[in-house]
């Protein structure tokens, strides 16, 4: 009888470390990816078109790091969800599709912005700018 019983007490101690050892090879997985881009829930209903042209989406508004840091980027929906509120890296890139936005940067000359497939003029840098977007 207590063959059997440290035999399943073996089994049980190699069940848990197998699933302790898998469960920390996908949280290491997913540390390592980059952050995804925010999509749209759904894709607006703008009439029958199809093929290519119907899928390619532009964004309400584009934000991209040119410097090696870019402080405190801040995208909210007016009245709602803070949608980034972090600084961001060289090459990062955000793009949202919301209907209308708010825009802060600490500093504009670290960011190039994009508002519905039109570039916006570069801030000073240094200098804190916010802006409204609405989607065109």
């Amino acid at each position: 009888m207590g063959l059997a019983r440290l035999a399943l007490a073996v089994l049980a101690v190699g069940a848990v470390v197998t699933l302790l050892v898998i469960g920390g090879r996908a949280l290491l997985d997913l540390s390592d990816a980059p952050p995804p881009d925010r999509e749209p829930a759904a894709a607006p209903a703008s009439g029958t078109a199809t093929g290519p042209a119907a899928t390619a989406q532009v964004p309400t508004v584009r934000i991209e790091c040119v410097a090696e840091t870019c402080p405190l980027v801040t995208v909210r929906v007016p009245g709602g969800d803070v949608l980034q509120h972090r600084e961001m890296s060289r090459g990062e890139e955000v793009r949202y599709f919301e209907p209308e936005l708010d825009v802060v940067l600490s500093d504009a000359g670290t960011v190039r912005v994009t508002e519905n497939g039109t570039a916006r003029a570069q801030g000073k840098a240094g200098a804190r700018e916010s802006f409204t977007v609405r989607a065109g």
